[in-house]
């Protein structure tokens, strides 16, 4: 018989951003969960905010599935229609990227389509079930603007189509995520040349037409162009989810216009609200200020890793970084500098040595000093209480304490209340945190040296035995030149790692 799964037993609260409050979560199927998260604009390295923000929904994919539901997460990579400053004009970030290293623009989508997966597998994050891009898109992105435009809320204008944002603000209310008023907008908006193809300042493109420059242009009933932006999110996550799902994602600098878009393109197209759950990642700082390349005040990951930067002592494994930013709720910001990042080292450090040793404790027959079971409780709790990661790892510092205490003999524990302790730590720690013990890295990673060198010190062997003495000394002399010394005796041959 199946195990009943968690989702069950466990009262999911998420802060929906279109509410302001949060809200008891009920998937539209029951044990299946469709989430969208806009992803990375591949135009440049992936920077820490970015991967704050899918560290984040790396958190939330992981306890959906801890708690058993089946979830199809989407997560886009834009590579193309993104243009300068999030607007309707300028150039395309890809195309000017491309223009300025003078290659071909999928050769820049590509370059750094690998940078961002390297940076997130070090982080330890779970590929998203779909990852489609908009360049794979175009089709459905000109069929969903024909059906905005036959339902009256786009225009064609000079060969690019135009979101009628008045028009559609005058049955729907848009601005209902970003708390906006149009009337305000419009208020506070200045006519700007550029916008001479619009009725509205506030209207968005949903097709521009290309200029005779502009590289990457795709044939359309209106004109050789491309697609708007916000256009592409609509299409991939309604393809791949419906035309509703349950969950959307994003940082919080995408709530306007982004998202806002992304909600009254889908109304227009589908007469429904896209997204039951909306939820927002906030921003990265460093030491207290907004990281900014113009300014310096800022970090990727590959210097925070490598210690190759002018704003922290050290280097920081990725591990220790993922758990400094679960350290912090999703919603809040967060504030990198050396001292926090070495008091989560430190954190860790002791997170992952008492784990090592519960592995190693004697049970008694009673337990005295945590209720085992009510702490577990506890522990669901945080994160059903939208993700709360502090909380939960504040909890499990409980059970680091109490650990300590057993190993001390200050404190008991029974047998029953042992495994429960061990695969609940483990299943918060390593399952939902998504941390890895750098420990067991290092000494696999140990393994595999020595085994690799004694195998090499083998076939150095047989080299000799057979008088080929140019092949063991080379094998000889290039261990030494990357830091291994071999050693002969008459016991046989060692190493040492210099």
């Amino acid at each position: 018989m199946a195990a009943t799964p968690l989702y069950k037993t466990q009262e999911l609260k998420i802060y929906n951003s279109i509410s302001g409050q949060k809200e008891v979560f009920i998937p539209l199927t029951e044990g299946n969960i469709g989430m969208y998260v806009c992803g990375p604009t591949v135009y440049s390295n992936v920077h820490l905010g970015n991967c704050r923000t899918f560290i984040s929904f790396d958190l939330v994919f992981r306890y959906l599935k801890h708690l058993g539901y089946k979830v199809r997460y989407v997560r886009n990579i834009t590579d193309a229609g993104h243009l300068e400053n999030d607007a309707d004009e300028g150039e395309d970030k890809v195309a000017k990227k491309a223009r300025l290293e003078q290659l071909e623009p999928m050769e820049i989508v590509q370059r750094y389509t690998l940078d961002f997966h390297h940076v997130m597998s070090k982080f330890n994050t779970i590929a998203p079930s779909i990852e489609p891009t908009a360049t794979g898109h175009i089709v459905e992105q000109i069929e969903i603007i024909k059906t905005i435009i036959d339902n009256g809320f786009a225009y064609v204008s000079n060969g690019s189509v135009y979101f009628d944002v008045q028009k559609f603000n005058e049955t729907n209310n848009y601005g209902k995520l970003s708390g906006r008023n149009l009337e305000d907008m419009i208020a506070n908006t200045r006519e700007l040349s550029a916008q001479t193809d619009k009725k509205n300042p506030q209207d968005f493109a949903l097709w521009k037409r290309a200029d005779p420059q502009h590289i990457m242009r795709w044939p359309s009933p209106w004109s050789d162009g491309f697609p708007g932006w916000h256009l592409e999110c609509t299409v991939m996550s309604t393809k791949y989810l419906g035309e509703r799902f349950d969950i959307h994602g994003g940082g919080m600098d995408l709530k306007f216009p982004h998202h806002e878009c992304e909600i009254a393109q889908g109304e227009a197209a589908c007469g429904q609200t896209p997204v039951n759950y909306w939820m927002h990642a906030n921003m990265l700082t460093l030491n207290s200020k907004k990281m900014s390349k113009s300014t310096g005040n800022t970090i990727s990951p590959e210097e925070l890793f490598t210690g190759h930067n002018s704003v922290l002592d050290k280097p920081f494994d990725p591990s220790i970084v993922r758990f400094f930013m679960m350290q912090a709720h999703y919603r809040s910001i967060l504030d990198f500098s050396n001292d926090a990042l070495e008091a989560s080292e430190k954190g860790f450090n002791r997170l992952m040595d008492a784990l090592h040793v519960v592995e190693r404790l004697e049970a008694s027959s009673k337990s005295e000093g945590l209720d085992v079971a009510a702490w577990r409780s506890e522990c669901y709790e945080a994160m059903n209480d939208d993700f709360n990661s502090p909380i939960l790892i504040a909890k499990l510092f409980d059970a680091v304490k109490f650990i300590n205490s057993v190993k001390e003999q200050k404190a008991s524990i029974s047998n029953d209340d042992l495994e429960l302790l061990r695969e609940t730590m483990k299943g918060f720690i390593f399952d939902v945190l998504g941390l890895v013990d750098s420990n067991e890295v290092s000494s696999d990673v140990g393994d595999k040296l020595s085994g690799t060198v004694e195998l090499l010190i083998k076939l150095r062997a047989e080299a000799r035995a057979n008088k080929d003495f140019a092949t063991s000394d080379k094998i000889r002399d290039e261990l030494l030149e990357i830091g291994i010394q071999l050693k002969d005796s008459r016991e046989g041959t060692t190493f040492l790692l210099n």
